[in-house]
């Protein structure tokens, strides 16, 4: 009888939630990790179908990065990364293509739809969503990535007229003003979405549990000015510092809350979005 007590209790603390979100759009961006895991891929379908059937248009951006670097094997092909991204070379690209817009975009689809929801599955490419521009240079060692590219800018069309029927399931590939293929770190990729659709929230699954203070203890909220501060005090370090730094743009842009969530935590997404503590670190202004 307590546990169905306590189910009722998280439903209850859900409800002021489902309200202020209902019609609100959320982008959610998974890594490819948990892309790579049978039962979190069942579960995180779950979760999006949940927020869907509760009035919320969601969004979702995926990578990849293990699959790719699987692809790249089996081809005999060398998986070369500098300053986090991938080194893109044109038999790279076609892999990332057959990855990104191929097997993981379309076994996520296939599992929303098979669950009961509405999937359907785009790339950057797609009515115009995404035009890139290559990165010339990483680093300060000035590393030439070759076929990568950051969003410049977004038509947001082809998602509104899919709000509120579909979950777009998209793949962070775009194109350039010439019509050249780049890959987009999905990230960014992400977070220039959710600028451009207004969004109420950017959730960023990721393989760690948030940003971590000194001691290694979830920081469950953090402002700007607070970020920013931890990132020059070398608080904030590694691969989360340009998480940090796309939720700050985000947020700067119009975006209303960033979070930064463990996606290896069964229903990760429901528990940050629908209750008071929530389970990973969330930026606010």
């Amino acid at each position: 009888m307590k546990e169905l007590i306590d189910k009722a209790r998280v439903l209850i603390e859900a409800l002021p939630y489902i309200r202020k979100f209902r019609g609100r759009t959320i982008v959610v961006k998974v890594g490819g990790n948990a892309m790579d895991d049978v039962s979190m891929r069942a579960k995180f379908a779950e979760d999006l179908i949940l927020l869907r059937w509760v009035g919320l248009n969601v969004i979702v951006v995926h990578g990849g990065g293990p699959q790719i670097k699987e692809l790249l094997s089996r081809l005999g092909l060398p998986s070369i990364m500098a300053h986090g991204m991938r080194v893109t070379d044109e038999p790279t690209m076609e892999a990332v293509e057959m990855v990104l817009g191929g097997r993981v975009n379309k076994e996520l689809v296939r599992l929303i739809n098979q669950k009961g929801g509405r999937a359907v599955g785009l790339t950057g490419k797609d009515g115009g969503l995404a035009l890139a521009q290559k990165i010339e240079k990483l680093g300060p060692d000035g590393i030439d990535p070759g076929l990568v590219g950051e969003v410049i800018q977004v038509d947001a069309t082809v998602l509104e007229r899919l709000a509120g029927e579909f979950i777009p399931v998209i793949a962070p590939i775009a194109v350039d003003a010439e019509g050249r293929t780049l890959n987009v770190n999905a990230d960014p990729f992400a977070a220039r979405l959710a600028v451009a659709l207004h969004a109420e929230k950017l959730v960023l699954l990721t393989d760690v549990e948030g940003v971590k203070d000194r001691e290694g203890a979830l920081i469950p909220s953090l402002t700007m000015a607070r970020a920013r501060e931890l990132i020059a005090a070398g608080v904030i370090v590694g691969g989360m510092i340009p998480k940090v730094e796309y939720a700050l743009e985000s947020l700067a842009s119009g975006v209303r809350k960033v979070h930064i969530v463990d996606g290896r935590v069964e229903h990760a997404l429901l528990l940050e979005v629908f209750t008071d503590g929530g389970v990973g670190t969330e930026l606010i202004q």
